[in-house]
């Protein structure tokens, strides 16, 4: 099961954060610090599989982005590291070459994207045009 999906900059600064497990909100920033400095430590030919307390951490750099999804220790780590490839190929297909940028001023954009793939820290759908729909419905109704 998915606990977490973070994804953060170089810099360590958070820029989207979605729990599926309850954590309290004192709890959440030194979670996540100490999370963020555990990948941002690692070197680029170690593995993206890391056993971290409780659970495990698969992470994945895009350009000065980081991806980091805290999982039970019984998740398929390869197949979250493909859901995470996955989740960026549909932010790139929807905002063309996703930047930071992209990801700060169109956060509501983020969170339905990630809400269509990831339901109580299930993935539910992989299929790019599925999850791209609603998005798709908003911006036509925006449009019109």
């Amino acid at each position: 099961m998915i606990k977490f999906v973070l994804m953060v900059n170089r810099q360590g600064q958070t820029r989207l954060s979605r729990y599926y497990q309850p954590v309290e909100l004192s709890r959440r920033a030194p979670l996540e610090a100490d999370v963020v400095r555990c990948c941002l430590s690692r070197k680029k030919d170690q593995c993206s599989f890391v056993e971290y307390k409780d659970f495990k951490l698969v992470y994945r750099q895009y350009a000065a982005l980081y991806i980091v999804v805290g999982v039970s220790d019984s998740e398929n780590e390869l197949s979250v590291y493909e859901l995470v490839h996955n989740f960026v190929e549909v932010l790139d297909k929807y905002f063309s070459r996703v930047s930071e940028l992209d990801i700060m001023f169109n956060l509501d954009r983020v969170h339905i994207i990630l809400d269509e793939m990831i339901q109580n820290g299930r993935v539910v759908e992989t299929n790019r045009s599925r999850v791209l729909a609603p998005l798709a419905a908003l911006d036509k109704m925006a449009d019109g």
